[in-house]
């Protein structure tokens, strides 16, 4: 019994630490490889994809596959393989047959919508195309966002290439600077930006080191473009990181939407020396 009472200011106290800890922490979607470089003839990439809390952890729940396509170092598809849901991850696998670069991406362009019937509160998410059939007659109340997400991940087999990384003028990309696959910690990296085609000036952009379910304290860098769209890190680390770049305006090509909210996210991984 005393070393129950002796215990018990250790446990609030820790229980404490974790309510203040657990408002700064918010659902993030990620892609993690077994790895980022690779060498060899017969080599496979097992990607694990989910929507959590802490960084890299299964514990909300999985990411869809649908959408999920693969790039190879030429520009073509590359197939996906070995797919998967569970209930808290998907996972797949691609096999690097080509040397050089590919980018695995899911892109979301799509509405959001909010809206009022027979006074309940209602919401609907979809294609550009299928939202004005998807609003019912005697709706009231409607918010319509359009929303442009992109979440890729970069893999190399042998020496990197940048076929890959070519913008195709739609969204927000990373599209030049610092190869993804030749982050060193210590070192300082470029990555260069682009929305709808033009530098990404005064883009607001979150790093966070993975890991997050094991530290106090997450370790995020808040960073911002500067008007050549160009974003310096400096990697303490290695490890895996997240980078999630955010954006909203008002240049949406769906005619009821007034805002458009455009995001852009990756893992990178970083090297020791």
């Amino acid at each position: 019994m005393r070393r129950l009472l002796t215990l018990a200011p250790v446990l609030a106290a820790l229980a404490s630490a974790a309510f203040v800890v657990a408002p700064a922490q918010a659902h993030r979607q990620w892609m993690l490889p077994s790895a980022t470089v690779l060498s060899g003839e017969n080599v496979w990439v097992t990607v694990d994809a989910a929507v959590s809390n802490d960084l890299f952890y299964f514990e909300h729940v999985p990411m869809r596959l649908e959408g999920i396509v693969a790039t190879a170092p030429d520009g073509t598809p590359a197939k996906i393989e070995n797919g998967a849901t569970g209930k808290y991850r998907s996972v797949f696998d691609v096999q690097l047959t080509q040397k050089g670069t590919y980018k695995i991406a899911s892109v979301n362009d799509g509405v959001f919508a909010g809206y009022k019937l027979n006074g309940e509160q209602k919401r609907w998410r979809g294609k550009a195309e299928e939202f004005a059939s998807a609003i019912p007659a005697g709706a009231t109340d409607v918010n319509v966002s359009q929303v442009a997400g992109r979440n890729e991940i970069y893999v190399t087999n042998g020496a990197p290439t940048e076929t890959v990384r070519k913008a195709t003028g739609r969204g927000l990309e990373l599209v030049s600077g610092t190869h993804p696959n030749d982050l060193v910690s210590g070192e300082e990296a470029t990555f260069g930006f682009a929305l709808d085609g033009k530098p990404a000036a005064n883009i607001e952009v979150t790093v966070v080191p993975g890991g997050i379910r094991y530290r106090d304290q997450l370790n995020e860098m808040k960073l911002k473009t500067d008007a050549e769209g160009n974003l310096k890190v400096t990697w303490p680390e290695a490890g895996m990181y997240w980078l999630e770049a955010e954006f909203s305006d008002d240049k949406t090509s769906v005619p009821q939407a007034k805002q458009r909210r455009v995001s852009y996210v990756t893992t990178l991984e970083v090297l020791a020396p």
